[in-house]
């Protein structure tokens, strides 16, 4: 079974049991953000939260171990996304990606801001005029080194 088949598994499961990403995140254990990406083939499980999805989805073993294994990353075409809400993320580093970039720099200097130690929350911010969604990303600050 291939990371992405055992994507579909677990989606089909999660309709079929009507379950949320809330539900499921307090059953396996662990923050929101990264479990949900780990279901969805981005990161992996600890092996105690893998056997805890498999009882939750019914996967079998070789599932379950392919849950707590590290997967090929990115799960984006190389083209621009075409789904509304993905496209949005994708506008908005097109916009203010280069604006994000020179505060940064400005900021912290020359470097990156990681995706590995990262952090991320996404809340609704209730708004009269409509509610709106608040995330909020916080990745550690790493220099390029000079040698």
């Amino acid at each position: 079974m291939t990371r992405d088949q055992l994507t579909g598994k677990i989606l089909a499961a999660k309709r079929r049991h009507g379950l949320s990403w809330k539900t499921i995140v307090a059953e396996i254990g662990g923050g929101a953000v990264y479990v949900t990406a780990a279901l969805l083939g981005q990161m992996k499980l600890r092996p105690e939260q893998a056997e805890r999805a498999a009882k939750l989805f019914d996967l079998d073993r070789e599932e379950q171990m392919l849950l707590a294994e590290i997967p090929q990353r990115g799960s984006l075409p190389g083209a621009v996304p075409t789904d509304p809400l993905i496209y949005r993320f994708y506008e908005l580093v097109q916009v203010y990606g280069t604006t994000w970039k020179a505060l940064i720099e400005e900021e912290f200097g020359d470097g990156i801001m990681s995706a590995i130690d990262f952090e991320m929350t996404i809340e609704r911010q209730p708004d009269p005029k409509g509610d709106r969604v608040k995330l909020t990303l916080s990745g550690k600050f790493l220099p390029y080194r000079e040698y």
